[in-house]
């Protein structure tokens, strides 16, 4: 049987004053996976992970990592939670040597070793000895993972780990996330942009208004939405009224064109009869909804689709 890295049962956090910021949230991340933790800012993406971290306390539910309570299990969790903070006048080296010093479990005798594997695993081993400070924005969020990766871990948690990149340093980023994945260790991604987690993430939940409205793997969270016929035709009107007659949901006319929700009739069967009813047919698709339009649909806003 196959433990999740991370449940929660009914996880709530409401602050003073009556704010509910995370509402009875119920999540469940397979080992393995690299998991999408998609929303708006606001939605309620940090808040959680920080209950899963043991930063703050949660007013009523419960989470496990691997199956253990998550504060039992936290040696095993690496985090990046709102960005690095490193000494500017250190080099790479420097920086990850002093948050080793600082962490009672480790081993002194192995860090330079440990240290050295974890900036050859982010592709920084050339700029080691090159101070914080002239680093590129690609460079300190790599550099805040290899901080992760000082010790064996077995969940990574990267809150917004491609915020404020470039295109180049957010390729970089998702190409890192994806090469430590293939390692066999589980990443829980929080993001607000949807190129990228469709891009990285096996799985994907979607938060809003501090509610979990979605949670499945990548490739099947848009299965369940209803998928489009659009004819393009000179007599929109006849076109409609076949699509009417055949009982199609959400008959749609523009000028030009004809369209309505396919449901279970086959695209084929539909070409037919406009066919055998005189319709001049100039383009026929059958559309089915993108990852974007079924985000939508779930928040009732936008997604900042951009990398």
């Amino acid at each position: 049987m196959n433990v999740p890295a991370i449940a929660t049962r009914g996880l709530t956090k409401r602050f003073p004053g009556g704010q509910v910021a995370v509402d009875g949230v119920d999540l469940t991340v397979p080992g393995g996976s690299v998991y999408g933790f998609l929303g708006p800012n606001g939605s309620g993406k940090t808040t959680t992970i920080r209950m899963l971290l043991g930063l703050i306390t949660p007013t009523a539910g419960t989470s496990t990592l691997f199956g253990d309570p998550a504060r039992a299990a936290l040696t095993r969790v690496g985090a990046l939670v709102e960005g690095p903070a490193f000494y500017p006048w250190l080099s790479g080296a420097a920086n990850l040597l002093r948050l080793d010093a600082a962490n009672p479990a480790a081993d002194p005798a192995s860090a330079r070793r440990r240290a050295a594997e974890a900036l050859d695993r982010v592709g920084l081993t050339a700029a080691a000895g090159k101070r914080y400070k002239a680093y590129s924005l690609g460079m300190r969020q790599r550099l805040a993972i290899a901080s992760t990766l000082l010790s064996r871990r077995d969940l990574l948690v990267l809150d917004e780990p491609t915020n404020g990149l470039d295109p180049q340093g957010t390729r970089e980023v998702r190409n890192l996330i994806k090469d430590i994945a293939a390692d066999g260790t589980t990443v829980f991604v929080s993001s607000h942009l949807l190129a990228e987690v469709e891009q990285m993430c096996t799985h994907i939940g979607v938060m809003r208004a501090g509610r979990l409205v979605a949670q499945s793997p990548t490739a099947d969270l848009g299965s369940g939405a209803p998928a489009r016929v659009e004819v393009e035709t000179a007599d929109v009107t006849a076109a409609a009224r076949v699509l009417t007659d055949l009982g199609l949901r959400d008959v749609r006319q523009t000028p030009g064109r004809a369209g309505a929700e396919i449901g279970r009739t086959a695209p084929e069967h539909v070409s037919d009869l406009l066919f055998k009813a005189g319709v001049p047919i100039r383009g026929f698709q059958v559309i089915r909804p993108s990852l974007e339009d079924v985000f939508v649909g779930l928040t009732g806003e936008g997604f900042d689709v951009g990398s």
